[in-house]
């Protein structure tokens, strides 16, 4: 199997690397950081090259067996590329069009999205349910993984928290960085990720953010429910490496209280916990490895593998329905 694949962030796309499949990923693509693939993010999956669209786009038809897209953009530029097409969904429809400003009913971009997956023959899915139903494309969710394997034994031998993040400043109202900063300010708190407007850096490498998960004692997320998950992709990571959570009181964390990590919505609560496991490294080992055990028996590459493989199936089916549908209405002209 052979996939194009439009570069929306590495950690989501390493993922592939437990699918059967060649990987052509699309980088250069505009409103990006960088212009071409991050290695210190993530190493380059196996079995992949770097192109760019043009280049895509002038590939002969039946290059890919699938294209996978992260969104409406993608969708368009990919329009002329004769293959099935797999949207993944990332992101709250609601945290989208509020981040952009947009004044578009999400209903009528539902519809828009619907209509245009239609004319296309192309399929849908999310990363988590509810990020399924905010842009109302059924039940079909691909989770993302977490395996412990890929992360070096816990220490928690400094006394600080970590939180993991990038562009916190233009995403501030969805993750609750009023109740962050209420929370934690003055305690020794790790900020790692691309912020040019707060203190604190990128990680060097996956190497150097595997070290920094390996010895702080907590990991921090806090989400307003309306925006975003209770979790991300660095949540889960933090926990299969052995980090318990702290975070806001969220339908869909992973997170149980007092067991994997702590959970509230006062401040004055969630600072109190901070400070306890600040003080207390087996504390912080004995809810680590609860939440370990959590990911490990939830968000598995298994599934992962599964999802994305009936996922890719379903847009495979839906394209060659199309072209059958297609070829029908120009014979009947």
């Amino acid at each position: 199997m052979r996939l194009l694949v439009m570069n929306c962030h590495e950690p989501w796309i390493y993922q592939l690397r437990v699918l059967d499949a060649e990987l052509d990923i699309v980088v250069g693509l505009p409103g990006r950081y960088t212009a071409t693939w991050d290695d210190a993010m993530r190493p380059l999956p196996p079995r992949s090259r770097l192109l760019t669209l043009d280049e895509a786009l002038a590939a002969p038809a039946g290059t890919w067996d699938c294209i996978i897209a992260h969104n409406v953009t993608d969708l368009l530029d990919l329009k002329d590329v004769d293959a099935p097409v797999l949207l993944m969904i990332h992101d709250f429809l609601e945290g989208r069009l509020a981040q952009q400003e947009s004044t578009l009913p999400a209903a009528a971009m539902r519809d828009r999205l619907r209509q245009y997956l239609a004319l296309r023959g192309g399929h849908a899915a999310a990363i988590s349910p509810t990020k399924a139903a905010s842009w109302g494309v059924g039940g079909e969710v691909v989770p993302n993984f977490a395996d412990p394997a890929d992360y070096l034994p816990a220490r928690y031998d400094k006394a600080a928290g970590l939180r993991v993040a990038n562009h916190v400043w233009s995403k501030r109202v969805f993750l609750l960085w009023d109740l962050h900063v209420a929370a934690f300010d003055g305690l020794p708190v790790t900020l790692l990720g691309h912020n040019a407007e707060l203190e604190g850096q990128a990680a060097a490498s996956w190497d150097a953010l595997r070290g920094e998960l390996a010895v702080h004692r907590f990991i921090i997320h806090t989400a307003d429910p309306r925006f975003e998950d209770g979790y991300n992709m660095a949540i889960l990571e933090a926990m299969a490496a052995g980090l318990p959570v702290l975070g806001n009181r969220h339908p869909t964390s992973p997170v149980k209280h007092g067991v994997s990590g702590f959970l509230s919505n006062d401040p004055g609560e969630l600072r109190g916990y901070a400070e306890r496991l600040l003080a207390d490294a087996d504390l912080a080992r004995r809810m680590g490895e609860a939440a370990r055990a959590a990911v490990a028996g939830r968000f598995t590459a298994q599934r992962f593998r599964l999802g994305m493989t009936e996922a890719i199936a379903a847009a495979r089916r839906k394209h060659a329905r199309h072209a059958r549908h297609a070829r029908a209405a120009r014979q009947a002209v």
